[in-house]
């Protein structure tokens, strides 16, 4: 008789925690490899240091005069890992509802824990916006994230990053003056950008995706313009060509790239635009016959995913079910089974219900937490070197901690706010992208 489910042996447990895991690899107590030793100290090590820190954004540049966080109060940097979780779990308790703490999917581990909220960056901007009560908002995760929530919430509510060196290399990779330059340059191509032609249809329509600063969701707002997610960026898409003749998608390539080919426009039709370049680096007969205009951006956490890797865990796991993020490169998503955001991520494995195994090309954090959460599937990361997210690694409960207990005191630090003059645009829009409904039911893309 075949052994029943309930007599087999269990499976072993998984340990959610990265950085538990990167101190074993860097101790020489666990096999593995990890991108940089660096990751195995603390992130107040890295604060008065310019950078993104270790990690997958530790190659790119950071822009000057990019906020850097203080020095921790050492009673926080000396305190062990239980002493920070029980004094979170403290002033959390203290505060009660006068708190709302955020904890992106990227987060790690010690973080999320303690976490009202859980999810991407859009469906913790409505969190915040769904908690008027909260007279505080501490969001963990990163500098772009912390505006949106500032944005959505309440005039009275304070919104807090509790690291501010926690920024973001892509929304670094398209900054205001080079989006304005930009416009400029596409209007001696185009002519006037806000005179619509004989059928209706504007020039070009800019979308920003919400990994994007402020003052860009801002500038949005002002030139016609509309925000999106990974999960819907084909229905922004649709909204956006209905109203004009082509589109300039900001600051990931990738996102923009995989979406529009999905949607059946042309690569040639999809020129690149590097801001140090005059036209970007295209002509302008390009520019002209341009659908997508793609700025030169991309996530450094998804471009570590290959499809050798694909090629790798297929051939080491027959049957293997290979799903990317849409931040990947399009020859990752083309060869993966499916690409979808973390959420989507996330709701493909909730919702499977044979044991499997998935192979996810998204960042280690969620990746290993998703593992331990269903252990009746086998779950693993595509890229073996494990290498976070740089600036949601800057998240630490020593940082949490301190924001918090700070809170019972009754001071409010590392706020962030968005000045009236950004924020009004931005809010448009991030009401328009709220607003904009599916043209088709067409899946955005599976293999």
């Amino acid at each position: 008789m075949a052994a029943s489910p309930l007599t087999l042996a269990p499976r072993r447990a998984v340990d959610a925690s990265v950085d538990h895991g990167i101190q074993a690899i860097v101790a020489g107590t666990a096999t593995g490899s990890t991108c940089s030793t660096d990751l195995a100290a603390t992130p107040w090590t890295f604060d008065t240091v310019p950078g993104y820190g270790p990690g997958a954004s530790m190659g790119d540049v950071i822009p000057t005069g990019s906020p850097r966080q203080g020095e921790l109060p050492a009673e926080y940097r000396e305190a062990s890992e239980d002493e920070l979780h029980a004094r979170i779990r403290a002033a959390k308790e203290t505060l009660g509802d006068r708190v709302v703490v955020l904890g992106h999917f990227y987060q790690r581990d010690e973080v999320v824990r303690h976490a009202d909220y859980v999810g991407d960056s859009f469906q913790l901007a409505n969190a915040a916006k769904a908690h008027p009560e909260a007279e505080a908002i501490v969001f963990c995760g990163v500098h772009f994230m912390a505006e949106t929530a500032d944005l959505l919430s309440g005039p009275g509510q304070a919104v807090i990053l509790p690291n501010l060196a926690a920024g973001c290399s892509m929304a670094d990779m398209a900054d205001i003056d080079q989006v304005e330059e930009c416009w400029e340059q596409l209007e001696d191509v185009y002519g006037p950008l806000d005179e619509p032609d004989a059928d209706g249809f504007l020039p070009v329509i800019p979308v920003t995706y919400m990994n994007s600063s402020a003052a860009i969701k801002g500038f949005v707002g002002r030139h016609g313009g509309i925000v999106c997610t990974s999960s819907n960026a084909r229905t922004v898409l649709e909204w956006a060509f209905a109203r004009g003749r082509r589109v300039l998608f900001f600051p990931d390539q990738h996102l923009g790239r995989n979406t529009a080919k999905a949607m059946g426009v042309p690569l040639e039709r999809m020129p690149m635009w590097n801001p140090h370049r005059p036209l970007g680096g295209s002509s302008e007969q390009d520019l002209r016959d341009a659908r997508v205009i793609l700025w030169h951006g991309f996530c450094s956490v998804h471009r570590r995913f290959t499809v050798d890797q694909i090629d790798r865990a297929r051939a080491e796991h027959p049957g293997v079910r290979v799903i990317v993020h849409p931040e990947c490169p399009m020859p990752v998503v083309d060869a993966a089974d499916e690409a979808g955001s973390t959420d989507v991520i996330r709701r493909a494995i909730v919702s499977a219900t044979a044991p499997t195994t998935f192979a996810i090309g998204t960042e280690i954090n969620l990746v290993q937490r998703l593992a331990a959460q269903h252990p009746q599937h086998t779950i693993f990361c595509l890229d073996p070197v494990v290498c976070p997210c740089s600036t949601m690694y800057r998240i630490h409960p020593g940082y949490l901690a301190w924001t918090l207990e700070e809170l019972v005191a009754g001071r409010v630090v590392n706020r962030i706010t968005v000045a009236d003059e950004v924020a009004a645009p931005a809010r448009v829009a991030l009401e328009r992208m709220l607003a904009a409904k599916p043209a088709s039911a067409t899946p955005a893309r599976t293999a």
